[in-house]
């Protein structure tokens, strides 16, 4: 049966309807038919070919949910008509080293969703039945879109640098994925400092559980900030004040790249030594990972603040992604 999806014909082009053979059924997939899709900046990304590593026509969506239509012989563990969610990686070879050790999202190997693969902008999509999540109950379909990969973006590198109860975490940027992060921070304990360039979302940082608000064009501001927390993640897609963030930093503190800017993260290297501290990078995490924070977030009530639109506006929802002016993550509806 063809999938009907919407999809990129060329770089940067608006989607258009486009109707496919996904062909049989591999022995390990599930066939999901979508209910919801959320928009991650990467699916702008894609579009536009800014990585470099787009084929089209591109069907964009890395964030879908879904009831289960259809499995392959030998896929287990998942039952038709059950409700799931894929992410950013729909497969990995499942035999090297990192799959063995339950790493599968540093497998060479390893199937993104929609590169190279058809994504969840359609009425059905594809994945190894092995990275379809079921979904809690606690959490409804439109929420659980964006936590597949903004969730587990931020979550990953909580539990990886062990935060917890008095840790104390700084969230750089107020939006997608910040807003996850800094709930997800409250939740676990920490003390949490949100830093952003726009003042106005001061009162709702602090509804998503920050402790206190700086503005990242505040020197005085920063400067009263350094020496003071064990890990930041910077969520926003910016060129920003690497060194005072390193400065923010306590001795082993932690500085956390999620957010992609467009030039290079430069930092000077004796702050880095003189306290031992690290700069390092995070992705969506292990099948594993995924699995734990959707638990968390189910348990906990970490749900992301959606914009819902209907899959046939999708360009329209694309949009307010590429102007920013989505709060804070949108999602499409079939």
């Amino acid at each position: 049966m063809s999938i009907k999806s919407y999809a990129a014909p060329s770089q940067g082009a608006k989607l258009t309807p486009h109707v496919f053979d996904p062909g049989p059924l591999g022995n390990n997939e599930v066939e999901v038919a979508v209910t919801h899709c959320g928009i991650c900046h990467s699916d702008i990304h894609l579009i536009d070919n800014d990585w470099g590593i787009s084929s089209y026509p591109l069907i964009p969506g890395h964030e879908i949910v879904g009831t289960v239509t259809a499995l392959g012989k030998s896929a287990k563990d998942l039952k038709v008509g059950q409700r799931v969610g894929i992410g950013w990686q729909a497969g990995s070879c499942m035999k090297c080293e990192w799959c063995k050790a339950g790493e599968e999202n540093l497998c060479a190997s390893a199937q993104p969703t929609c590169v190279g693969h058809a994504g969840g902008f359609a009425d059905r999509a594809r994945a190894d039945a092995r990275f379809a999540f079921p979904i809690p109950k606690a959490i409804s379909s439109a929420e659980a879109a964006p936590l597949l990969c903004a969730g587990a973006t931020v979550f990953s590198p909580l539990v990886d640098h062990k935060a917890r109860r008095g840790t104390k975490l700084g969230v750089v940027g107020v939006g997608g994925l910040g807003h996850l992060a800094l709930q997800f921070g409250r939740a676990l304990g920490c003390n949490v400092t949100a830093f952003s360039t726009s003042k106005s979302k001061a009162d709702e940082a602090r509804r998503f559980g920050a402790n206190r608000f700086i503005d990242l064009n505040d020197a005085a501001g920063m400067a009263a900030a350094a020496n003071s927390l064990d890990l930041i993640l910077t969520t926003a897609a910016a060129d920003l004040p690497w060194d005072s963030l390193i400065a923010a930093l306590r001795p082993k503190g932690t500085l956390c790249v999620l957010g992609m800017p467009e030039n290079k993260v430069s930092i000077m290297a004796f702050p880095l030594l003189a306290g031992f501290k690290k700069v390092v990078g995070s992705n969506t995490g292990s099948r594993k990972m995924i699995k734990k924070m959707l638990a968390f977030a189910a348990k906990h009530r970490v749900v992301p603040t959606i914009e819902r639109h209907p899959m046939t506006r999708v360009n329209e929802a694309l949009q307010t992604v590429r102007d920013k002016s989505v709060r804070f993550r949108a999602v499409l509806e079939a």
